[in-house]
């Protein structure tokens, strides 16, 4: 029996709502925020509340599918056969202690290893990217268009300024030289908005050396409706599983910008 997609995407934007006014709820409280790998991953008590919340009303709804979450949900699937939901309950969660904004709710439905379903709810800013499988991508009730190539020196790409802090190289594929050749950077703190910002045009590009699944699971099914390319820096299709690079781009762009980051080495910590 096939899936009807839309019906789960409603589902998703229903739940994704009803998450989204507990979180705005919550800053008005004391947060308790922890750390995770280092100092600077954090995680509060409202990243744990929305992935149960979330978890539960899929599980309740959809018995039959899995779900992989960021924090404690499906850390045991090792394959992406039947349906899966990539769930990030906050992404963003620095911007969400720090700025109360900048912040969002992703969720993505995957079959078989294809992404049918993303939606991606920019939480404070009430902005709604949504996307089904060969019917657009939106951004509230608006068609986002086919996005149109662009070369590097008209490109606004989204980068980490870690990245380049961290880099050693200073050859003519260095990230320097890469942003010397473009029109300008910025970074949002928010991988799951800035892949919707390209989606909608507001970036041209973005990359990281290193995302999950949950981070870029949904943003996948908004790209591709919209042309961008989606790759990792070899230029494959980036895991729902395990962790990846990612670099998204116009048409004519991913390859100039490939250039730069395949095969990328020489960090310093």
């Amino acid at each position: 029996m096939t899936a009807d997609w839309n019906e789960l995407k409603n589902q998703a934007v229903k739940w994704m709502d009803e998450a989204g006014k507990m979180l705005k709820e919550s800053l008005s409280h004391h947060l308790q925020v922890d750390k995770k790998s280092d100092p600077n991953d954090l995680v509060t008590e409202m990243d744990y509340k929305v992935e149960r919340f979330l978890n539960e009303k899929i599980n309740d709804t959809y018995p039959g599918h899995l779900v992989l979450g960021e924090e404690e949900t499906g850390t045991n699937i090792e394959s992406t056969d039947g349906v899966l939901w990539i769930i990030d309950p906050i992404d963003g969660t620095t911007n969400f202690v720090h700025q109360k904004f900048n912040f969002a709710i992703s969720v993505a439905v995957v079959e078989n290893g294809v992404g049918k379903v993303g939606v991606i709810y920019n939480v404070m800013h009430d902005e709604w990217y949504t996307a089904v499988e060969g019917e657009g991508a939106y951004l509230n009730e608006s068609q986002l268009p086919e996005v149109t190539p662009v070369d590097l020196p008209e490109a606004v790409i989204g980068l980490n300024g870690r990245w380049l802090a961290r880099e050693k190289r200073r050859d003519e594929r260095s990230l320097h030289r890469m942003v010397r050749k473009s029109r300008s950077v910025r970074s949002y703190g928010s991988a799951a908005i800035e892949l919707a910002y390209v989606a909608s045009g507001r970036l041209d590009s973005y990359m990281s050396f290193s995302l999950s699944p949950w981070d870029y699971a949904a943003g996948l099914v908004l790209l591709k409706e919209v042309g961008v390319t989606a790759t990792d820096f070899k230029g494959e299709p980036p895991s729902y599983l395990q962790s990846s690079t990612v670099l998204v781009a116009r048409p004519g762009l991913h390859n100039q910008l490939l250039h730069y980051v395949h095969d990328h080495e020489g960090f310093q910590e």
